[in-house]
């Protein structure tokens, strides 16, 4: 009786957790792309069974919930470890976070320092710095947000991150090899379907869809699953580790890959910083600072690379739950 009643009880919290989350039927899909940059490729068919998607982004709201409940710090709240940063000038090992400002004229668009700063006391209290607030914007996607910052939440909700196949298959909203998780045009008959950047980047955002930076959840129209802001606002974190292309194993001819994952921990690495041993997972979505002009990444194939340590005030995350590999029920 006791099983039994335990049993249920696990059941019902299942149940009050995925009423406010949307099912996805699996099936297959074509992922990635050829067409676009070239750690998209090459796109293949894999399979995904069946999972639940939270429909939003995580709101500051919600992250304000679990900060409360757990006294969580997030990792941009806490001084960097010098042991993992070899090098590093001792002054800037100091609680922070990456926070964008538009430039004042044209830059070259090779150098992400001229508009991004390392910023102390910016957190996911304090988007734009210490003197900022998120007074007013509970409804906004909570940023500022490391990877672990992101699973810690998500074991919490009982629920995990999705992989990156996940993600991509849910972001086409059942659009077969679209461009974007709408259509193939960017903007359809003039309508903003994304929080993107207008303008030239980065320097001059018009924003004419009414954001200069996040906007609330489900400002835009939703994809063909019900998913609000898949596509840009902000860059969402998957599970699976990063490599510079679809990993090899995904791409045998024999079958077509089952619930695949991402690359290898130890390929993850940047190989541009060979001190720094911090692994790369994969994001996805793109962010409002998405700009054609830039990088037009705000399409369901796009991937980025970001360290586990590192959070930026344009970088979030949305939680899944699937039957049978959720480790809150096993």
């Amino acid at each position: 009786m006791d099983s039994m009643t335990s049993g249920d009880g696990i059941a019902a919290q299942k149940s009050a957790q995925t009423d406010s989350m949307i099912w996805i039927e699996g099936g297959a899909f074509r992922m990635g792309s050829d067409r676009h940059y070239v750690e998209e490729a090459p796109a293949h068919r894999v399979i995904v069974d069946g999972f639940w998607i939270d429909p939003t982004p995580v709101t500051n709201g919600q992250f304000a919930a679990f900060v409360e409940a757990t006294d969580h710090v997030t990792m941009a709240e806490r001084r960097p470890d010098p042991k993992d940063y070899p090098g590093a000038l001792l002054h800037m090992l100091r609680a922070g976070s990456l926070v964008f400002n538009p430039t004042s004229r044209p830059v070259s668009l090779r150098d992400w320092s001229q508009w991004w700063s390392f910023t102390f006391g910016a957190d996911w209290r304090h988007p734009q710095g210490p003197d900022s607030s998120i007074r007013g914007l509970d409804d906004h996607p909570v940023v500022h947000v490391a990877y672990t910052d992101a699973l810690a939440y998500a074991r919490w909700a009982g629920k995990s991150l999705p992989t990156e196949a996940q993600w991509e298959y849910a972001a086409r909203g059942g659009l077969e090899g679209a461009e974007f998780g709408w259509g193939d045009e960017l903007t359809p008959g003039g309508r903003q379907m994304a929080n993107i950047w207008q303008g030239a980047f980065p320097f001059q955002n018009t924003a004419e869809d009414g954001y200069e930076r996040t906007s609330p959840v489900g400002s835009y129209p939703p994809n063909g699953y019900g998913l609000f802001d898949m596509i840009g606002n902000v860059w969402e974190w998957t599970c699976d580790w990063y490599e510079p292309g679809h990993p090899d194993e995904a791409l045998k001819a024999c079958c077509i890959p089952r619930n695949p994952r991402g690359g290898r921990e130890e390929r993850s690495y940047d190989p541009l910083q060979p001190g720094i041993r911090i692994p790369r997972k994969v994001l996805k979505g793109g962010s409002h600072l998405c700009a054609p002009s830039y990088c037009r990444r705000y399409r369901p194939a796009a991937r980025h690379p970001e360290p586990i340590d590192t959070s930026a005030g344009h970088l979030g995350f949305r939680c899944v739950m699937t039957e049978g590999a959720n480790e809150f029920f096993r």
